[in-house]
C-alpha cells in the first residue's frame, strides 16, 4: 500500500510539473523510500485475553486465550485453577479438538491455586477446554489461536521491559512486524522442554533473580537441542545457568545444538538489540525435521518435498503384486474362457471366486510371513556427551513401519517428540501429567511414519583412553559398539576401529591429517550421514563437526540410540548414531 502511495504522488509530482526528464536521483530516491516503506518493522503483540469459567462449586479457573501458535512442535494453553475449599480435589483439564484430545490431570491441595500448561499440537488453531472434577458437573470454555506465519517470539517478562531492550516500535495494524510475540511471567513460566521448542527464539527480560531455577534449567535444555535463546539482562555468573557457555563475556556463543546470544554491546545502539532479536527469530530452522507424507492427490513413493523414505519396508513391493494380479488376470480370463468351454458355465462360477480367495490369501500370507507382525524402524541422532554433568543432549529421528497399530509412547518431561508440520492421521490422545504420553495411533498400521526427537537425559555412558607402549588404548563403555571413531589425545589424532560394548582395542595413529569435514553429506565417510537422512537434520550438523580439540571424541554407534523411543521393541533395520564428547583419561 505504501508503494502504491508513493507511486501515485511521484506520478502527480511530475505531471503537475509537466517534467519529462524526471532527474534519476528523484526516481531512486522515491523507489528506495517505496522499498523500505514494504520492509517490516516494530513487533506485533499477541495479547492473551483471560477468559474465565463458570463457578463450579469451590473450583474456579482461567484460560489464557488467543495464543502465539509456534512454528514447529506444540503451543502451551496457560490454565490458572483454584480450589477454594478446604478439602483436596483432583481435577483433570482436556483440551478437545478435531476428535484430538489433550489432557493434565491435576490433585489440588486445599485452597491451591495452580498455573499450569497443556501442550496443543501446533496443527491446531481452535479448541474448547473442558474442566473435570468428582461430584461436579463438567465446565467448558471455548478458545481461539493466533497464526501468525512470521518470526515467533515468546519473552518472559512483560512489555515494559521488552520495549526498553529491544527498543521496537509496536507495528502499524496494515504493516508486517519483525516479530509477533508472546509475553509470560517467568516466575509462572511452564517447566517442559515442549513449551519451548517450537518458538523461533526465546527472550528472557525478567531480572535473573525473578527467574525460578527450574526454569533456568528448561531454558538451557532449549538451547542444548537447538533453541536460540536471547537474554536481556544477563546473569552476573552466566556459567551458573549456562555451564557449557565457553566465552561469558561473547554476545553471541554456541550451545550445543543451539545459541546464547547476551545482549552487550548492542545497547549503545537505538534499536540494535530489537534487530538482533529479529536476526536470530528469522534465521531460526527445526533442528530435526521429519518428512511428512506425500498430499493427499499425490501417493507417489516420494515424501513431501521430494524426500525419500528411509525404510525398505514402507516400500510395498509393486513388481511382485502386479506380477501376481497379471497371473489372476489370465487365469480368469483367457483361464476362464477355456474352462466355461470345456466344462461349462458352472466350472466358471466356482473357479473364479476360489481363484480369487486364493489370490487374496496369498497377498495375506506375503504380508504375514515377509513383513510379519513387528514394528520396523530406522534410526538416526546425533548426541553431544556431557561427561561432566552425566548427560546426554540428543536430536533424533525415527522412520517408522508397523503392520499392526502400535497404541503409544511415554516421554519424559525433558524431552519432545516432533511430528512433520503437516502431520496425517495424526494420534488422538496426548497426557502431559508425567511427561509425555501418546496414545491410539502413535504409529498407525502399515502407514510410514517419521517422528523426531530432542531430549536432554541422564547418561552414565564413557569412553576412556589410557596410554600404553605403543600408542593408547580405548575402552567403550558408551552402551552401543563403536563402528567407528576418532580421539585427539595428547595433540594427536587416532583413529578407532570396530569397538564392542565392554570392550577395548588399540586406536590407530593418524600420521597425515586431512581437512575432511566430518558430516559431509556428499562424502562416504564413516563419520558422516548419507544424504537422505541428513536431510533432515538441517541445522543440527556443525554442532558435531568441525576440528576436534584435545580431550574429544567423536564415534559412530549401532543400536537403537539414545532417544527415548529408544524403548520400543522394533526390527531395526538401520542404526547410525553419532556422538560427540570428552572421554576420561586413566592413568596406567
Amino acid at each position: 500500500m505504501a508503494r502504491r502511495v508513493l507511486l501515485a504522488v511521484g506520478l502527480l509530482w511530475t505531471t503537475l510539473a509537466g517534467a519529462t526528464d524526471t532527474p534519476a536521483t528523484a526516481v531512486t530516491a522515491m523507489a528506495e523510500a517505496a522499498e523500505a516503506a514494504d520492509k517490516a518493522s516494530g513487533y506485533r503483540e499477541v495479547v492473551e485475553t483471560p477468559e474465565t469459567f463458570p463457578e463450579q462449586g469451590d473450583l474456579k479457573a482461567t484460560l489464557r486465550s488467543v495464543t502465539l501458535v509456534p512454528q514447529r512442535g506444540y503451543t502451551p494453553i496457560q490454565v490458572t485453577v483454584h480450589n477454594s475449599s478446604g478439602q483436596p480435589r483432583p481435577v483433570r483439564l482436556s483440551i478437545h479438538s478435531q476428535g484430538r484430545v489433550t489432557e493434565r490431570s491435576l490433585q489440588l491441595g486445599p485452597r491451591e491455586r495452580v498455573v499450569t500448561y497443556l501442550m496443543l499440537p501446533s496443527d491446531i488453531q481452535s479448541g474448547q477446554l473442558h474442566m473435570d472434577s468428582p461430584g461436579m458437573p463438567t465446565a467448558t470454555e471455548g478458545f481461539y489461536l493466533d497464526s501468525y506465519r512470521g518470526a515467533r517470539v515468546m519473552v518472559l517478562g512483560d512489555l515494559k521491559s521488552f520495549v526498553s531492550t529491544t527498543q521496537l516500535d509496536r507495528a502499524e495494524e496494515n504493516r508486517e512486524p519483525l516479530v509477533a510475540t508472546r509475553f509470560l511471567d517467568a516466575r509462572v513460566a511452564p517447566r517442559e522442554l515442549a513449551a519451548y521448542v517450537g518458538y523461533d527464539a526465546v527472550l528472557v527480560t525478567a531480572p535473573p533473580g525473578e527467574v525460578p531455577d527450574d526454569v533456568w534449567a528448561v531454558l538451557e535444555s532449549f538451547a542444548l537441542v537447538g533453541g536460540r535463546l536471547v537474554l536481556a539482562q544477563p546473569p552476573a555468573n552466566p556459567r551458573l545457568h549456562f555451564p557449557l557457555l565457553q566465552d561469558t563475556d561473547a554476545e553471541l556463543a554456541s550451545y550445543g545444538f543451539g545459541q546464547v546470544r547476551q545482549f552487550l554491546g548492542c545497547r549503545d545502539t537505538p534499536g540494535l538489540c530489537g534487530q538482533r532479536l529479529a536476526e536470530d527469530a528469522a534465521g531460526a530452522s527445526g533442528v530435526v525435521v521429519p518428512a511428512g507424507p506425500p498430499p493427499r492427490w499425490d501417493r507417489s513413493s516420494l515424501l513431501r518435498d521430494g524426500r525419500a523414505p528411509l525404510l525398505e519396508s514402507a516400500r510395498a513391493p509393486v513388481g511382485r503384486f502386479m506380477l501376481l494380479i497379471f497371473l489372476f488376470t489370465l487365469a480368469a480370463g483367457p483361464g476362464g474362457l477355456m474352462l466355461a468351454r470345456r466344462k461349462g458355465p458352472l466350472a466358471v462360477l466356482i473357479a473364479v471366486p476360489t481363484l480369487a480367495a486364493i489370490t487374496c490369501l496369498g497377498l495375506v500370507a506375503w504380508s504375514v510371513l515377509v513383513d510379519g507382525f513387528r514394528v520396523h524402524a530406522a534410526r538416526y541422532s546425533l548426541t553431544l556427551l556431557d561427561r561432566e554433568r552425566s548427560r546426554a543432549v540428543t536430536v533424533g529421528l525415527t522412520a517408522w513401519y508397523a503392520n499392526l497399530t502400535e497404541g503409544g509412547v511415554s516421554m519424559p518431561a525433558s524431552s519432545v517428540l516432533l511430528s512433520p508440520m503437516e502431520p496425517e492421521d495424526p494420534p488422538s490422545g496426548l497426557d502431559w501429567t508425567r511427561g509425555m504420553v501418546l496414545r491410539d495411533s502413535f504409529l498407525p498400521s502399515r502407514t510410514y511414519r517419521e517422528w523426531g526427537e530432542v531430549a536432554v537425559l541422564p547418561s552414565r555412558a564413557r569412553l576412556t583412553v589410557r596410554k600404553a607402549e605403543d600408542g593408547i588404548v580405548v575402552q567403550n563403555a558408551l552402551g552401543a559398539a563403536v563402528e567407528a571413531g576418532r580421539v585427539r589425545f595428547q595433540g594427536q589424532l587416532w583413529d578407532l576401529p570396530a569397538v564392542a560394548d565392554g570392550a577395548e582395542a588399540k586406536a590407530e595413529l593418524i600420521t597425515s591429517e586431512k581437512n575432511v569435514a566430518l558430516l559431509d553429506l556428499e562424502q562416504n565417510h564413516p563419520l558422516s550421514l548419507t544424504y537422505q537422512p541428513g536431510l533432515r537434520f538441517p541445522a543440527a550438523a556443525s554442532a558435531l563437526d568441525g576440528d576436534l580439540p584435545d580431550g574429544d571424541f567423536l564415534v559412530r554407534l549401532g543400536g537403537r540410540g539414545f532417544a527415548p523411543t529408544a524403548a520400543v521393541d522394533v526390527d531395526l533395520e538401520a542404526g547410525v548414531h553419532l556422538m560427540r564428547g570428552g572421554f576420561e583419561e586413566v592413568r596406567p
